[in-house]
C-alpha cells in the first residue's frame, strides 16, 4: 500500500469551538490532506484552480464555497488558474460542535442533513455564494460568542440553501447510504458487498421481493438513478479509492471492480469523473507527502 494522503493535525484544541484562517496567495501550494474537522472554505479569484474532494476532480470558477466532512481528501490546486491574488478563507470545526442530541432538535434537521452529506463533500451554488460571502468574510473581524452565533447563523443558511450538490462518490468514503426503504439500503448493500462480481438485475430485484421491472422504476424512482449506473457508481467509488491507496495497475483495479474490460472501465469513468483512470491517479500521485 502507498499512502499519498497526508493527515493533516489542525491548531483547534478541545477547548476551541472553531478556528478561522484568512489569506491572499498566488497559488494551492498545500498538499492533497483529510483531517478529523469539519471545513468550510470560502475561494474568491481562482477561477481555472483544480479541487479534489474524495473521488471528484473539478476545475472551479471564480466564486467557490465547499462544505468538507471529516476525513475526507480534498485539496484545490492552481492548475489553470492565473490570479495573483486568491483570496481563500477557511473555517475549522469540530465533529462535536453539533453533538447527536442537539442535532435531533425539530429545528436543526437541515443542519444535520447537511453534516450527514457533507462526509461526500458539498459545494453551493453562486447564488448562495454571493448571499453568504460578505458574512463569511465577516466572521475573521468577530470574536468570543457574537462569532460562534454567526458561524451557526451561517451554517443554518447553508443548510437551507437551494442547489447545493455532493460531490464525491458514496463508495470512496464508505458512506451508507439512507433512501428511507429498507428495500433499497438491502439492494445497496448487496451491491457494495458484490461489486467485484458479476450483479444482475434479476438477483437485485429478488433480494428487493419485486419483479424486475417493477424495481427498474422503483430504483429510479428512488435514487434518480437506474440500477446499471447505481452499481457502476460504487464500482467507480471503490476503483478511484484502489488508484490512490494501492500499487495496482489500472487493468488489475479494473478487473477488481467488476469491470469486465479495460475499455469500458475506461470509457466509463471518463463519463463520470472527467478524466481517464491514469490522469485520476496522477492527480494524487503527483501530490505525495509521506508521513
Amino acid at each position: 500500500m502507498i499512502n499519498n494522503v497526508m493527515r493533516e493535525i489542525t491548531p483547534l484544541t478541545p477547548s476551541d469551538c472553531f478556528t478561522i484562517f484568512s489569506r491572499v496567495k498566488k497559488k494551492f501550494d498545500f498538499p492533497l490532506h483529510y483531517h478529523d474537522e469539519y471545513e468550510l472554505n470560502l475561494i474568491v479569484n481562482a477561477k481555472g484552480a483544480r479541487r479534489v474532494v474524495g473521488g471528484n476532480i473539478e476545475v472551479i470558477e471564480d466564486l467557490e464555497l465547499a462544505l468538507i466532512g471529516p476525513n475526507l481528501y480534498h485539496a484545490w490546486f492552481t492548475h489553470q488558474c492565473q490570479s495573483e491574488e486568491i483570496t481563500e478563507i477557511t473555517i475549522q470545526f469540530h465533529k462535536d460542535l453539533f453533538d447527536e442530541k442537539f442535532l435531533k432538535r425539530n429545528q436543526l434537521s437541515f443542519l444535520k442533513s447537511m453534516l450527514e452529506r457533507s462526509q461526500r463533500g458539498i459545494v453551493f451554488s453562486p447564488e448562495t455564494i454571493q448571499a453568504l460571502k460578505g458574512r463569511i468574510i465577516g466572521l475573521t473581524q468577530k470574536s468570543g460568542f457574537d462569532s460562534v452565533l454567526e458561524l451557526m447563523s451561517v451554517l443554518h443558511d447553508l443548510s437551507i440553501s437551494r442547489n447545493m450538490r455532493t460531490v464525491s462518490d458514496a463508495s470512496f468514503s464508505n458512506e451508507k447510504l439512507y433512501y428511507n426503504s429498507r428495500r433499497i439500503e438491502k439492494v445497496f448493500e448487496h451491491m457494495n458487498l458484490n461489486y467485484h462480481k458479476q450483479v444482475t438485475l434479476a438477483e437485485v430485484a429478488k433480494i428487493a421481493n419485486m419483479p424486475e421491472a417493477s424495481f427498474s422504476r422503483f430504483i429510479k424512482k428512488r435514487t434518480g438513478k437506474t440500477f446499471i449506473d447505481s452499481l457502476n457508481e460504487i464500482r467507480l467509488g471503490h476503483a478511484s479509492r484502489m488508484l490512490i491507496d494501492s500499487t495496482n495497475t489500472i487493468a488489475e483495479i479494473a478487473y477488481k471492480c467488476g469491470f469486465n474490460n479495460i475499455s469500458n472501465f475506461n470509457r466509463i469513468f471518463k463519463r463520470k469523473k472527467l478524466c481517464i483512470p491514469k490522469e485520476f491517479r496522477e492527480t494524487y500521485t503527483g501530490n505525495r507527502v509521506f508521513i
